[in-house]
């Protein structure tokens, strides 16, 4: 931009001083015409747009605290103007290595991290869940809060009964119903250790291996009482000894059952939860009382429960008031939570489009849900499908009897 262009605009500017984006076109100029101390003397104002605009003057100006501080009240006002890369120069940190033997070395760096940010990389820290953050499942909280919750805060009462705190709870359902945040919750309403077994944590290719992760885990849950040992996606670790064609297979799920079973070891104090979406691949031992002796049905989530969910989905985010939840919650039928969750996110990603495309924040507003429901179906349909004949045909000692009451309930034979 020539002399003359940055005078006219200046008179302009002059002539109209609450010109916002007139403001900005004269600060940009003046930086990109090597003039930062000009352009912060004209990067006056509060609009957002006026706001970043000095913070880019400051930066030009080396003033990079000050800069970061305008930057930040920028992005709070309107966080459609938000740039990384920017973000990252004001963030910047600039080191001076002094040398007798030559010239100094100067260093910019944007690289704070400390031990304490590596150590929350390789294992982030999850915020304790309580029932409250769970939507719905009121049948299923008011049993685990009887049966389980209980005994660990009134562990001397349950003695008098020679009843012990822990145990195992096996809960089943179609996938995103909530399992996992159940026990993660289980586990906040205890006040109790959660560990989280993956998969990999426990198989291993070599012989032997698997055996002995399995059995480190149930020792740290017993050094840790009282704790909550949680394995997803159980039938990996626990499938029908029946169809296993590996020794090793069988092995490993013949230590789960000792484990479980304590008798070489106290496991007071120690609740293990298992979830699994396909309940008839778990081997039948595993039942019997004193392992996994409470099985408990997760189903997708009725109408209030639907209603419970998305509001706390919405929660914490910019939304309109024409949102109709109620609405919502009676479109939705056959939604599990995760499918909820994706709903609403999909609605959010229309309004931060359409935040961009205006320039402006744009709140979640009920046309945007409505338009996502066009997007985002149901996945428990054929879960209940599969679980319905089983239910029908390989219902031995009424084990899935819960299953056969949802159906009847929900019209869904």
């Amino acid at each position: 931009m020539d002399e003359g262009t940055l005078r006219a605009l200046l008179e302009a500017l002059r002539a109209t001083p609450d010109n916002g984006p007139l403001r900005v076109v004269v600060v940009d100029g003046l930086i990109a015409a090597g003039q930062p101390a000009r352009a912060l003397e004209h990067a006056g104002g509060d609009a957002a747009e006026v706001v970043m605009a000095r913070a880019r003057a400051l930066h030009a100006l080396g003033d990079l605290p000050a800069a970061l501080v305008a930057y930040d009240a920028a992005v709070r006002a309107n966080p459609t103007l938000e740039d990384r890369d920017l973000r990252g120069r004001l963030a910047a940190t600039v080191t001076v290595h002094a040398s007798d033997l030559g010239p100094r070395l100067r260093v910019v760096s944007n690289d704070d991290t400390d031990a304490s940010e590596v150590a929350r990389l390789l294992a982030p820290a999850q915020p304790a869940v309580k029932f409250a953050d769970v939507g719905g499942l009121d049948e299923i909280k008011a049993q685990i809060d009887q049966r389980i919750i209980l005994p660990f805060q009134k562990p001397a009462l349950f003695a008098k009964y020679r009843k012990k705190a822990g145990g195992g709870i096996l809960m089943y359902g179609p996938p995103g119903c909530g399992k996992t945040l159940l026990a993660r919750a289980t586990a906040g309403q205890c006040n109790a250790t959660f560990l989280a077994v993956a998969i990999d944590d426990v198989l291993d290719m070599w012989i032997g291996e698997s055996e002995r992760k399995l059995h480190a885990l149930f020792d740290k849950a017993r050094a840790s009482a009282p704790a909550v040992l949680f394995f997803d996606e159980l039938e990996a670790l626990a499938a029908k000894r029946t169809f296993t064609r590996e020794g090793t297979s069988s092995k490993l799920v013949s230590l789960f059952l000792a484990e479980m079973d304590g008798f070489a070891q106290n496991n007071a104090g120690v609740l293990v939860l298992g979830a699994t979406n396909v309940p008839w691949a778990i081997d039948a031992a595993f039942r019997r009382p004193g392992r996994f002796d409470r099985v408990l049905f997760v189903p997708p989530p009725d109408r209030p429960a639907r209603v419970a969910i998305l509001e706390l989905l919405l929660a914490g985010r910019p939304v309109a008031t024409d949102v109709a939840v109620d609405a919502l919650a009676q479109r939705t039928s056959g939604f599990s939570g995760a499918d909820l969750e994706h709903l609403v996110d999909t609605a959010a990603d229309r309004a931060i489009a359409e935040s961009l495309s205006r320039g402006g924040e744009v709140p979640i507003g009920h046309g945007h849900l409505v338009a996502a429901l066009a997007e985002v179906k149901p996945t428990t349909t054929e879960w209940l499908t599969t679980a319905r004949n089983y239910a029908r045909y390989a219902n031995e000692g009424g084990q899935y009897d819960e299953v056969l009451e949802f159906l009847a309930r929900h019209g869904k034979r």
